[in-house]
């Protein structure tokens, strides 16, 4: 990525690089901005256990599951067998999570309140190889790479390093490695298809128009699947949530109570009521006629927390 700074004489000049020398000046930087950059809870910084150091320790309340998060200044390393080292700790010790989140939280967790199933390991670097890259090109991988990197003038900038648009599973070389096969027994990535799967033809519809509509309402709006709904979000902040129904689409839209300005009267306020998706406001939608009308809703929300 090149940045440039554009003068009044309408020249360009490069913005250099500023190498970030320690592991640890990354580590910092991201503790302290960790709701802002990932959307997570910071818990813990360097949680010893079993032998291992876990550099960061972070809660996704979204899911209600645990993130780790590693960071590296070196090319060496290999993000599959760590990342799933660090899952079968975790899995193997689940009350020392608990217990490291309640002694840093005013909250307390109950072994039944996390879903382990949407763990994750997350790896921060200025810098990935090539072969890096490409061995997160699963589907379902509980595994995540950020770039960040350092400019002059103390201009960050992150990337989220996807993987390529392909149907293999981890479960096809699960039977190579013994740790594998174990946390994907416990550990799903949920995809689209898992929300699509065994719903008539004119739900997924519905929903296709839907989805669209929403990635319009603005710009750099991501498509994020957990195991309860599909997220959208801007910036790892939540937009709206959508929830697959047999006859029809639940659309929950991410303001507080008292937020949304609805003068048709098309969502429901659930504060008080239990529901999946985030914020307050619920809609109902079983055809396609008021989705211009419910985009303006969304678009509220999306104004409220791009």
């Amino acid at each position: 990525m090149y940045l440039y700074q554009l003068n009044n004489k309408d020249k360009l000049r490069e913005i250099s690089e500023n190498s970030f020398k320690k592991e640890k000046e990354i580590q910092q930087i991201c503790e302290k901005n960790l709701k802002e950059i990932l959307g997570l809870r910071f818990i813990s910084s360097e949680f010893n256990i079993s032998n291992f150091r876990i550099d960061t320790l972070a809660y996704d309340e979204q899911t209600n599951s645990f993130v780790i998060i590693e960071y590296k200044n070196t090319k060496s390393f290999s993000v599959i067998d760590q990342g799933y080292a660090y899952l079968s700790l975790m899995l193997n010790n689940k009350a020392d999570f608990i217990l490291e989140y309640n002694e840093n939280n005013e909250k307390n967790l109950k072994r039944s309140d996390v879903d382990w199933s949407q763990s994750k390991i997350i790896f921060i670097s200025p810098r990935f190889t090539t072969y890096q890259k490409q061995s997160i090109n699963f589907k379902d991988l509980p595994i995540e790479l950020w770039e960040i990197k350092r400019y002059e003038n103390d201009i960050l900038h992150f990337d989220h390093i996807k993987p390529a648009q392909v149907s293999e599973s981890i479960n096809t070389i699960s039977k190579q490695s013994e740790t594998i096969e174990k946390v994907s027994k416990e550990i799903r990535v949920f995809t689209e298809e898992d929300h699509l799967a065994n719903r008539p033809y004119d739900i997924v519809e519905l929903y296709q128009l839907l989805k669209e509509s929403i990635l319009n309402v603005g710009d750099n709006i991501s498509i994020k699947p957990t195991k309860l709904y599909i997220a959208f979000t801007k910036d790892q902040r939540n937009i709206a949530d959508i929830h697959l129904l047999k006859k029809g689409l639940k659309l929950w839209i991410n303001l507080k109570s008292d937020e949304l300005n609805d003068p048709a009267g098309v969502a429901r306020n659930v504060e008080n009521i239990g529901h999946w998706g985030n914020g307050d406001y619920e809609i109902q939608i079983t055809e396609e006629e008021n989705i211009e009308y419910i985009m303006t809703l969304v678009k509220q929300s999306y104004e409220k927390n791009k």
